[in-house]
């Protein structure tokens, strides 16, 4: 009997290509003064994992570079939604962000409170009570 190890090596690089992903868009958006620069850079590096895993010689760096490539062109869209994200205060913006600021000064709904940092309460709560609980 020969071990198959395509199932852990698809699962281990799905799992952390998605975390690295999550992270990665937080980050730069946060930081990125536009958008379209880093949204064009994920796509690039996707379209490039693709284009190597379907000349990989092994199924196993095909799987990789397939899961890579689908995960960078998935985060380069990503980054337009964390935008909006931020536009409706569900993200927070970063007021040192020229980009940012503007969006702060535009848009009532956007904070600069990361709600994810406070203990999940069950129910919706409203920018003032969310503050409140983060003074805590």
């Amino acid at each position: 009997m020969t071990i198959n190890l395509l199932g852990l090596i698809a699962a281990f690089t799905a799992f952390f290509s998605i975390w690295f992903g999550h992270v990665a868009v937080r980050k730069i958006e946060s930081i990125s003064p536009t958008i379209w620069l880093p949204s064009t850079i994920f796509a690039i590096l996707g379209l490039a994992c693709e284009w190597l895993s379907l000349e990989a010689s092994s199924l196993q760096i095909a799987t990789v570079f397939g899961i890579l490539g689908i995960t960078f062109l998935f985060d380069g869209f990503e980054l337009n939604r964390q935008q909006k994200r931020i536009i409706k205060g569900h993200a927070p913006a970063n007021p040192d962000n020229s980009r940012h600021a503007k969006i702060l000064k535009e848009y009532a709904s956007a904070t600069t409170l990361d709600l994810l940092k406070r203990e999940p309460m069950g129910l919706s709560l409203t920018i003032p009570e969310d503050a409140r609980l983060l003074e805590k």
